[in-house]
Order: structure tokens, then C-alpha cells, then sequence
């Protein structure tokens, strides 16, 4: 059996949910990762799950032109090793092009690795909450400062602080 990644986008409904993962429980595969969420009236979901792939692709083809779905065979897993500490990062302010390529990139010049992330825009605001790894190695006091300097350049606001457990 091959490691999948099946992906599926389109208008949400009541249901997708269900047809989906309905369709899948009927070639045997059992989803061992998954995320699944609304954007702006849009579903969208991402499943992780070992079948063979010409039964998945089978299976979904009924769903095929309402969603977009795509499935393929992943390779080797690679399981996800924490690089160090988890942290929560946090900004909020007025919406503009370009505050997620900036501060994520301070994220990675710290040598942090951002786990999940979501966004959300209401009205003129806007807000992104992720989940940040970082190494040992990092310097902390420097990845604050560089995130402030980011944030006034962006005119919003940024947090960043250790992730208790009932975080994550």
C-alpha cells in the first residue's frame, strides 16, 4: 500500500465531510492525518492515509467536478522531529500585502520551523496565529527584537511566547 495525500477543495456544503471520508472507508484506508477547514464559504481538507492509490482515485471520482481532489503517493515519511521548544506566535493589525512572508521569514532566519499556522482577515483586521518551533540554538531576545522591528514596519502587532500544553 502507498502513503497518500489526498487533497480536496470546493463550495462548502453540508456532507463533504462525510461523502469524502465514506468514500474512502470503502477501500479499506484509514485516515492517519488530516485537516480540514472553512475559507471564505470554501472547504478545503488534506488527508494523509496508505491505500492503493488506484481504488482512492476510484472511489473520489464520483465527487470529482463539484471538489477539486487530487491524490497522490507520497514518499518515504518523514516523521517530523521537534528542532526544539514550542512557541505561539501571534499578529494582529491592519491588514496589508506581505506580513506572513515577513514574519515568517524572522521565524526561519531564527532557525524555528512553524508547525501550523492559520490566518484570518475581519474586515480591516487581520490576524495570524501559528505555532512555532525554534532550536536551542536560537537567541531569543534577538528573534523578539527582529519581530518588532518587522511589526512596525507592517504597523501590527506581534507576540511570541512559550506554548503551554493546553496550546497545542
Amino acid at each position: 500500500m502507498s502513503q497518500l495525500a489526498v487533497t480536496v477543495i470546493g463550495p462548502d456544503r453540508p456532507g463533504i465531510i462525510a461523502d469524502v471520508t465514506g468514500a474512502l472507508v470503502g477501500t479499506g484506508v484509514n485516515l492517519e492525518d488530516s485537516t480540514m477547514t472553512l475559507l471564505r464559504g470554501h472547504f478545503a481538507m488534506m488527508i494523509v492515509c496508505a491505500g492503493p492509490i488506484d481504488e482512492v482515485e476510484a472511489a473520489l471520482e464520483p465527487l470529482q467536478g463539484e471538489l477539486v481532489i487530487t491524490v497522490r503517493a507520497m514518499g518515504p515519511e518523514h516523521e517530523h522531529a521537534p528542532i526544539g521548544a514550542p512557541y505561539m506566535l501571534s499578529v494582529h493589525g491592519a491588514d496589508r500585502p506581505g506580513i506572513v512572508a515577513a514574519v515568517t521569514r524572522m521565524i526561519a532566519a531564527a532557525g524555528g520551523t512553524i508547525t501550523d499556522l492559520a490566518t484570518r482577515l475581519s474586515g480591516g483586521l487581520y490576524v495570524l496565529t501559528a505555532e512555532v518551533e525554534l532550536p536551542p540554538s536560537a537567541e531569543l531576545e534577538m528573534l523578539d527584537r527582529a519581530l518588532e522591528i518587522t511589526a512596525e514596519e507592517l504597523g501590527v502587532g506581534v507576540t511570541l511566547r512559550p506554548a503551554e500544553s493546553d496550546d497545542l
